[in-house]
């Protein structure tokens, strides 16, 4: 198994929103940009797509966009394929409309990440290296889920049934870490998805997530345990101290 593909896999980070549910550490500063051992989200993320071998890096941001621009310029420089693009929704739209922004990325194998979400290298190895399919849902195991998790139900093999906060308890067996890799014909599914999608004011409010529950229904998403590997999603003030005791190298 390998992850070479015809084109390079990029990666679309979804980090437009403040997070307020971090404050008052978001009033000025981005949730992406928060530190966790010492360094922001945001350069947890890129450094590890890096490692993995993945360059070519778009930032959909929103809130504070310069301080996310002067992150760039400090650490990466040298990474002319590390850009950002602004969703100048962000204040009034959910994450679907980050999406919207992304579409044009969309036009070769791709990963999107959450903006919250913080993970290893050996995590996107895993993912990069999976059984092929044309969309592939990062999924973590637990004893219990709580109202905030973004629950998945699996079928026998693996293949994703239904994912969303609301799945019933007695059918939920996973849950989403915030990380989709898209190949082959996934990416134009997606991308045709979401445009279709906004055409409706409602779906403003949508989490993209309720597009790939959608493809899932039609049997186009299998999904990958990550179990095992260090990720941590960052929504609550006491998920910073959990990420940085995760991730703490001098601690390894």
């Amino acid at each position: 198994m390998t992850n070479q593909t015809t084109k390079p896999v990029k990666a679309i980070i979804l980090s437009a929103g403040q997070g307020r549910r971090l404050l008052p550490l978001t009033e000025n500063t981005p949730k992406c940009l928060l530190p966790v051992a010492g360094k922001p989200v945001l350069a947890w993320q890129i450094d590890a797509l890096l490692a993995a071998g993945v360059e070519e890096v778009t930032i959909i941001t929103g809130f504070q966009v310069a301080q996310i621009g002067e992150l760039l310029q400090q650490r990466y420089a040298h990474h002319p394929k590390i850009k950002i693009l602004f969703n100048p929704f962000y204040e009034v739209a959910d994450n679907l409309a980050s999406c919207w922004i992304a579409r044009t990325e969309m036009d070769s194998d791709f990963l999107i990440l959450n903006g919250d979400t913080v993970i290893e290298t050996a995590l996107l190895d895993k993912v990069l290296n999976s059984e092929s399919a044309p969309i592939t849902l990062s999924v973590d195991f637990k004893d219990s889920y709580d109202a905030d998790d973004m629950k998945v139900q699996l079928n026998a093999d693996g293949w994703v049934q239904q994912v969303s906060k609301i799945v019933p308890p007695h059918q939920v067996n996973a849950e989403s870490i915030g990380l989709i890799y898209f190949r082959g014909n996934g990416a134009p599914l997606f991308r045709q998805a979401v445009e279709e999608a906004l055409r409706h004011p409602a779906e403003l409010k949508s989490w993209y997530l309720s597009i790939i529950d959608r493809l899932a229904k039609e049997h186009w998403v299998n999904s990958c345990s990550i179990n095992g590997f260090r990720w941590c999603e960052i929504d609550f003030i006491e998920d910073l101290a959990r990420a940085g005791i995760i991730f703490d190298e001098s601690a390894s």
